[in-house]
């Protein structure tokens, strides 16, 4: 089995051992051993504990396989006795998934590339000899990387239809040559190079970004090293909403703001001399997009920046 990598993070009386969708807490207490399930806030402590770890031990942690992750728990633990016992299942039971068919990814990946290869590429191979030459996608989309909300699901997009940007809470960034490249080369390329005739960012329900911004302190403080500083992108929109919506819960505000959050990313393209130019000259066309995953509902609103669309499904 291929080794997989894991970090082990040791913050004085609690143990993480930090991967994608891993927690492990041993608490200073050995009476028990909660599931990383009973308390959300143990996810958040351990990515805390990663960003202040030293850049040197992040460096040697990196290099670790799962197996030196285990047996430097393990170790940790024995110098712990009173730890120990508790933790022994815990251990079992990590070693165990970390080592079943189930969670193995070149598996799954293989298996879905087969999907693919029989069920796509193979039964449409006039559509995959015509994008061997090139592609002409008239849709430039921005849409969450938040893994529930694939825009090529949710739209039907067809494979060379749409030139998909994907980011936390679907921002667009203003107008800085020296300051979020990545975004601005991405409109770049798809307006002078593709001539995309349509832009649309599409903000979702229950997006982790948005609420995330609704989270960030009034004075500005931060406890992470890129997600609140790229979700303040969009503060105007946060301000909007906490001044005309004050009285509404908590959720309800975040509902509200991962709409106006779009009407943000629809200004700031405006920014690009050459968007404003095309949309001015009617080749391009903006638009904001909401999809309502709980609901499994779809809205659609023009560049007027008004949340009521003229189109819901």
């Amino acid at each position: 089995m291929e080794a997989k990598r894991y970090n082990i993070i040791n913050t004085k009386s609690t143990v993480y051992v930090s991967c994608a969708q891993l927690v492990v807490t041993v608490p200073s207490s050995s009476s028990s051993l909660l599931p990383p399930s009973s308390n959300p806030h143990h996810l958040q402590n351990s990515i805390l504990s990663n960003s202040q770890t030293p850049a040197s031990q992040k460096e040697d942690m990196a290099k670790d396989s799962y197996e030196d992750a285990i047996a430097g728990l393990s170790k940790l633990l024995s110098e712990n006795a009173d730890l120990e016992g508790v933790a022994a299942a815990k251990i079992k039971q990590i070693t165990a998934e970390l080592e079943s068919g189930g969670l193995d990814p070149v598996e799954k990946i293989r298996t879905g590339f087969l999907h693919f290869k029989k069920e796509k590429f193979e039964k449409d191979a006039d559509l995959y000899d015509k994008l061997a030459t090139g592609q002409s996608p008239k849709f430039m989309v921005f849409a969450c990387s938040d893994s529930r909300v694939c825009p090529s699901h949710i739209l039907n997009f067809q494979p060379g239809e749409a030139f998909v940007v994907r980011n936390i809470a679907n921002m667009v960034p203003p107008f800085d040559p020296k300051k979020y490249a990545g975004v601005g080369a991405a409109i770049e390329y798809a307006v002078l190079h593709l001539k995309v005739e349509n832009i649309i960012v599409i903000g979702h329900s229950c997006c982790g970004g948005i609420k995330g911004l609704m989270s960030i302190p009034d004075d500005g403080s931060t406890a992470s090293d890129f997600i609140e500083d790229w979700v303040k992108i969009c503060s105007p929109a946060k301000n909007k909403i906490k001044t005309a919506y004050s009285a509404l819960t908590f959720k309800e505000q975040c509902t509200n703001l991962e709409k106006e959050a779009v009407n943000v990313s629809l200004g700031n393209l405006l920014t690009y001399p050459f968007v404003r130019e095309r949309v001015v000259n009617k080749t391009l066309s903006l638009n904001g997009g909401y999809y309502d995953f709980v609901n499994g509902s779809f809205q659609l609103w023009d560049l007027d920046f008004k949340i009521t669309p003229h189109l819901s499904v």
